[in-house]
């Protein structure tokens, strides 16, 4: 209905050019990326200085800076393309994104694991490796979404255990999907572009690989230390296994239902039937199309299948989707002139961050890439900053995949891996964040989960550049 309603709008403003979307960024000057800075710094310091503003009318703070970007880029291009620019970010881009969240959240909030889980430094490294290993399946928001409320579950009764939803976050919601092009979006560009699926697993398989067991070590020892610290100081309530019961998963009809969206992505990568409905700055493909239809279909099939007391038992509620679809409609929309401008290369402001990624003789420094395009990828939406570092090292899948491949191998692993490194990196962060404030994990802050991931993720970051560049 949204569609029909935004498609109506866009055809009553024909005259407008359908290029708007595709900004020139050579003529756009950095001062354009100011309301996108204001969102994330909103998201940074409103939870901390200002909690109870923020709780309440985040969705208006987010959309007076859509506004404060729109309205002046009204006046300088023309309404019509500030138009077409809102349905090309809504339509090609926010609508696809929020389609498949809101199909795994649903999906995913229907599969309840009930039982006894007592939260142990074993039990929740196991935890961690599996959710690892089945990012890369069913992807990284579908993974998370399924098994970080049992994990919340079995770690209630302890003091501290804002570490292993921060672990959480570093392994199943952004490194575990980097074995294939269903585990994280911009793989799955990349598999758009031409990269196949052997060539992702067989270049990903070691650093993934070593990049988890890294983290499952380090977070191992962390928790041990901590869950021995809190059985010395006494808060550390004593397991009584007298009354545990078997572990049993309810609601199993949605892991069909999951097989279903992974289906759907695929059939939208894979059958190009080439028919294609022109809007004003936005050309949506009949297959795109079908699979948010899709979608949308079997998140309400999920609804109507799964007993009441399935998703009671998940405390399952609408309000971390509600609160990512609100934050991201904004960031979508104001991030386009930071991408526009990182599109041009060197003809734009940011020519300086573009020309570090490759030597004085025009060569591709391999490392910049992996750094460049993970940091980029931490604040910025990591799919298009992805295809942004994939075009300007060649274009060309069978290039990148061939004399390049070590090239395409850093900037996969730096959109993929540094999606960790802040809240808003890969769209499963802020989602497994507000999950776990719902059940009453004190997370920290924007800045707060950054002196996490900088201080633990930073040096396997820099180990990482040594061992494959």
């Amino acid at each position: 209905m949204n569609k029909k309603l935004l498609g109506m709008a866009a055809l009553s403003m024909l005259p407008a050019l359908a290029q708007a979307a595709d900004m020139d960024g050579a003529a756009m000057g950095l001062v354009w990326g100011v309301p996108f800075a204001g969102i994330l710094l909103s998201i940074a310091l409103f939870p901390m200085l200002a909690p109870g503003v923020w709780h309440h009318h985040f969705g208006k703070i987010t959309a007076a800076w859509t506004v404060l970007f729109l309205a002046p880029f009204a006046v300088s291009f023309g309404l019509g393309h500030a138009a077409t620019l809102v349905l090309h970010a809504l339509l090609t881009e926010y609508v696809p994104f929020i389609m498949l969240l809101f199909a795994l959240y649903t999906v995913s909030g229907g599969i309840l694991v009930w039982g006894s889980l007592h939260g142990s430094p074993r039990l929740n490294t196991a935890m961690l490796a599996i959710g690892t290993l089945l990012a890369s399946i069913m992807g990284t928001t579908g993974a998370a979404m399924l098994l970080i409320r049992p994990l919340l579950k079995a770690n209630e009764g302890r003091q501290r255990n804002v570490h292993v939803v921060v672990f959480f976050i570093f392994l199943v919601a952004n490194v575990g999907g980097g074995l294939t092009p269903l585990g994280d979006p911009p793989l799955f560009l990349g598999f758009l572009k031409g990269v196949t699926f052997g060539w992702t697993f067989q270049h990903m398989l070691l650093p993934v690989a070593t990049l988890a067991v890294l983290l499952l070590t380090v977070f191992y020892f962390l928790d041990r230390h901590l869950y021995a610290q809190e059985a010395k100081e006494g808060t550390l309530k004593p397991v009584d296994r007298s009354h545990d019961k078997p572990l049993k998963l309810y609601g199993k009809r949605n892991f069909w239902l999951l097989a279903g969206v992974v289906a759907a992505v695929l059939m939208s990568g894979l059958w190009q039937p080439g028919i294609v409905l022109e809007l004003p700055g936005a050309h949506l493909e009949l297959q795109n199309l079908l699979r948010d239809v899709i979608l949308l279909l079997l998140a309400f099939v999920s609804l109507w299948i799964t007993p009441k007391q399935v998703r009671a038992g998940n405390e399952f509620n609408w309000l971390p989707i509600l609160e990512v679809g609100k934050l991201f409609a904004g960031i979508f929309i104001t991030i386009v002139p930071v991408i526009a401008i990182l599109r041009a290369g060197v003809h734009g402001d940011l020519a300086g961050l573009v020309q570090t990624v490759s030597g004085p003789d025009g060569k591709p420094l391999d490392g910049m890439y992996f750094w460049m395009t993970g940091i980029l990828s931490s604040f910025l939406d990591n799919a298009p900053t992805y295809l942004v570092f994939f075009n300007l090292a060649s274009g060309d899948a069978a290039t990148l995949m061939g004399p390049l491949a070590s090239t395409l191998l850093a900037i996969s692993m730096g959109a993929v891996f540094m999606g960790a490194m802040t809240y808003i990196g890969n769209a499963p962060n802020f989602m497994v964040k507000a999950i776990a404030e719902h059940r009453h994990v004190k997370m920290p802050g924007f800045f707060g989960y950054m002196l996490w991931s900088v201080s633990i993720l930073m040096p396997c970051f820099v180990l990482m550049t040594v061992l494959f560049f």
